[in-house]
């Protein structure tokens, strides 16, 4: 896969424009996750890789097979996700005392009768993805982009530190400082990590309805574009792993998110528009 990538490189260098498209589809759905883990919700992310895809095409020339290629893209990524402006989630300073106090007054609500078994079950995964992806803004930049390097995507020290330009030491304690801060909420607050924590997707989910948290009408991650058929959550494969483990596949259980339609017709109006530099 990656050999074929470096094909793609190279051709595409060389003004081949049917490979700098095939290069874009290879890259743009992880592009696009990294981006959604670090902004949390899709249009900011959207946004985000389209300007990140952008860097590396205008920049492909420079890309000296120092790393694998999708280790340099991930490098251009962090870099962008990490200086660009605030967006919306991050505006609302989301901190663990505030989720702490969500959890604390949410249990008090029913279901509408109006809500069907298959509607609840459906905002239930909303509030599942959506509460991770809260979790995570919690953390500063620095530490979220070490969290979802290092435990999301399972990148290993080495590469984590080229991608951030980091020491090996220096990543490896950005990510354990934020592996303790994860997992000191979750053990504590968290159902699917212990039964017998306060906070149970199922138990919350009228109250998220109720105050705005989720919103049936607009479900941002439940009905996300997926590479694959997503299963449904297993709870009971959860807890047949130690308590340490649970916290670290509960935040890889998100869908294989792809890229959404109006992302991939903005990309290809791009790159057939002649604006960039490579392909003229």
């Amino acid at each position: 896969m990656e050999s074929d990538i470096e094909k793609l490189v190279e051709m595409a260098v060389i003004g081949e424009k049917k490979a700098l498209e095939n290069l874009v589809k290879c890259i743009q759905d992880r592009v696009y996750k990294l981006a959604l883990r670090m902004l949390a919700r899709p249009v900011d992310a959207e946004d985000a890789a389209q300007e990140i895809l952008i860097k590396v095409i205008t920049h492909l020339s420079s890309f000296r097979k120092e790393s694998s290629f999708m280790t340099w893209v991930y490098r251009i990524s962090a870099n962008h996700l990490l200086t660009t402006r605030k967006r919306r989630a991050e505006l609302l300073e989301i901190n663990f005392e505030q989720c702490q106090k969500q959890i604390d007054k949410g249990f008090a609500d029913t279901w509408h009768p109006s809500v069907s078994d298959a509607e609840q079950k459906l905002i239930v995964e909303e509030l599942r993805l959506n509460c991770l992806q809260a979790l995570l803004q919690c953390l500063d930049r620095d530490l979220r982009m070490a969290y979802a390097l290092g435990e999301i995507f399972e990148v290993k020290s080495n590469e984590g530190a080229y991608i951030l330009d980091v020491t090996p030491e220096a990543f490896r304690q950005r990510l354990s400082r934020a592996r303790k801060l994860i997992r000191k909420f979750m053990q504590k607050n968290c159902g699917l990590i212990n039964l017998e924590n306060p906070c149970h997707c199922k138990r919350l989910a009228p109250s998220a309805v109720k105050t705005g948290w989720v919103n049936p009408k607009k479900l941002l991650f439940a009905n996300h574009k997926s590479k694959h058929q997503t299963d449904d959550f297993d709870e009971s494969y959860l807890h047949e792993l130690d308590e340490l483990n649970r916290v670290a596949t509960l935040f890889r259980s998100h869908p294989d998110y792809a890229v959404p339609e109006t992302f991939i017709g903005n990309i290809k109006e791009m790159l057939d528009s002649g604006r960039f530099k490579l392909l003229q």
